[in-house]
């Protein structure tokens, strides 16, 4: 049972969405606020029942598609496991709880989390991903607003420095990683009908596109400093690992995609939990170290 529950709401990638989100809560939250264990696990209630009823939703709305594609046909409405209805009652009363819990705690969280849900199950899946190209452009937006929602939780200004930073680099690394997706399972979007770049512009052109957004992405985290505080962490690792991610970019994009997938999706995925991390760390050591 909780396979096919799991399998609904795509708890792995709600894992990653609920590391995005604490990563936006530590950063937002104010040094002089005494921390309260209720209203962080109330957040992550939140955000659990926000991200799991809006993949369980996207399930719903693309059942018959996923029929198609070998990658997506055991899901379990698609397979027949949970009924297209059952699933919709499922979705709305997460999203439902989820939402309530988020406005409760945050005005400015439960409006982003509105947003999320209209961009991702309305605007992506219904217009976006079947039509257009580069769908996955504007698709980022929603998928980096976890660590906006948790950023609001403790302070609505969101559009300050310390947010953007966190929302560019969630943005940024989403096309290197879809595309990557992509291109490993590119007879499965023919399969599906989407009009994903390796389908419809081939290859070489989608490996110009993931080194262009991955550029941008390791930029971005190099400029840290410029949007929020940072110290010796922030040269101790962002640095190497951004290097390592060019590395593993060239090394994948001189063997014409033959070798190299694995490792550089890795890192792809790796430093995006580091470079949302590390603020984090830096802004909270001086409960543990000394600054000078």
């Amino acid at each position: 049972m909780f396979k096919l529950y799991s399998q609904l709401t795509k708890f792995g990638i709600v894992i990653f969405v609920l590391l995005a989100g604490i990563a936006g809560y530590a950063t937002g939250f104010f040094v002089e606020t005494t921390f309260e264990i209720k209203h962080f696990l109330k957040f992550l209630l939140g955000l659990y029942f926000l991200s799991s009823g809006s993949l369980a939703l996207n399930q719903v709305q693309e059942y018959k598609l996923d029929r198609k594609m070998p990658r997506t046909q055991n899901r379990p409405i698609a397979l027949g496991k949970i009924k297209p209805l059952a699933g919709l009652i499922i979705s709305v009363c997460m999203l439902a709880v989820g939402i309530n819990f988020l406005f409760e705690l945050s005005t400015a969280a439960g409006w982003v989390s509105i947003a999320s849900v209209i961009l991702y199950n309305f605007f992506y899946t219904i217009f976006w991903k079947p039509r257009w190209v580069f769908a996955a452009v504007p698709g980022a937006i929603p998928g980096a607003l976890p660590v906006t929602i948790g950023y609001a939780v403790n302070n609505p200004n969101i559009f300050n420095s310390e947010s953007v930073y966190l929302f560019l680099i969630m943005f940024l690394w989403q096309m290197p990683h879809f595309w990557m997706i992509a291109l490993k399972f590119i007879e499965d979007y023919r399969l599906g009908g989407f009009p994903t770049l390796p389908v419809t512009l081939g290859a070489e052109k989608t490996y110009f596109q993931i080194g262009m957004y991955t550029f941008a992405y390791a930029g971005v985290a190099v400029a840290a400093p410029f949007f929020l505080y940072t110290s010796w962490l922030y040269v101790l690792l962002v640095f190497p690992i951004a290097f390592m991610l060019i590395k593993k970019f060239f090394d994948f994009y001189n063997s014409h995609g033959e070798k190299g997938w694995l490792s550089f999706f890795m890192w792809t995925n790796i430093s995006m939990l580091v470079f949302i991390y590390i603020p984090v760390i830096d802004k909270w050591s001086f409960l543990f170290l000394e600054r000078s």
